[in-house]
């Protein structure tokens, strides 16, 4: 008797560190685009705000304008970057045909989630410690609690990431994920205090930053460099937790359908 031939199933995150890799080494081949050109970005944004705001603002006190703004673009980078890579890999993938390659083999929603979000985090903190290597030669920047630094920017890394993998899993073309980031990502970083105290704001608008998580994130994030900021670092900590969890069961909920995936 002629027993039929049987194929054993690979074992669970045997393909993993490979999914990842492909990330990783997506954006690492073009660092002239995704490293370099975010630097370059945040550099003219310090040169030009620094040179006309720096003996008209004072912000905590003793700590210099120039000082302030330089973990505002760091994070603003960062977010931008960590949302760019899983969104535009998965927006490519589709265009081009290839994302068949990410959904034959056998990868669980989970392992698919953590790469595409790991890799993010990657990109997102390698732009922030270049930003902050040049702006090194600006002013000296030391950190006062590495800690916090490190908690908020892996986390808001993480949140972005894993808005640009629900952006790319919705987007069907590449004006679908322009609108997304216009209208939302953009808005959310440059009207969170990356330029500004929210305390320096009118009442109304210091309420209406108060409702964006992108605030909490960088005003978590510099509390890392100086040990002060507008709100409690347990407070924005409580509040980028919220929003990563919820984001992130989204996210795994939508992959687990094969939302958009499979069509």
């Amino acid at each position: 008797m002629i027993r039929p031939v049987t194929q054993e199933r690979p074992a669970m995150g045997s393909g993993f560190p490979t999914l990842l890799g492909k990330e990783l080494m997506r954006f690492w081949k073009v660092g002239t685009q995704t490293i370099a050109a975010p630097v370059v970005t945040a550099l003219l944004y310090l040169l030009i705000f620094s040179h006309v705001l720096e003996d008209r603002v004072q912000v905590y006190g003793t700590i210099s304008y120039t000082a302030f703004l330089i973990p505002g673009l760091m994070m603003m980078s960062m977010l931008q970057n960590a949302f760019a890579n899983p969104s535009s890999s998965l927006i490519q993938s589709r265009i081009t045909g290839n994302l068949i390659f990410v959904l034959l083999p056998p990868f669980s929603h989970r392992q698919i989630f953590m790469a595409y979000v790991l890799a993010a985090i990657a990109r997102g903190m390698l732009v922030g410690l270049c930003v902050w290597i040049v702006a090194l030669f600006f002013i000296a920047l030391p950190i006062h609690q590495p800690l916090w630094l490190l908690v908020f920017g892996m986390l808001s890394c993480w949140i972005l990431g894993t808005l640009g993998l629900i952006a790319g899993l919705w987007s069907e073309k590449f004006d679908h994920l322009a609108a997304f980031q216009n209208f939302l990502i953009v808005p959310a970083t440059f009207l969170s205090g990356v330029f500004y105290s929210i305390h320096s704001l009118p009442p109304f608008w210091l309420a209406v930053s108060r409702w964006n998580p992108v605030f909490y994130m960088i005003d978590g994030f510099r509390h890392g460099f100086f040990a002060t900021s507008d709100v409690s670092p347990w407070q924005s900590l409580a509040v980028v937790l919220a929003v990563a969890l919820a984001l992130s069961l989204f996210a795994l909920r939508l992959l687990a359908r094969g939302y958009k995936l499979r069509s």
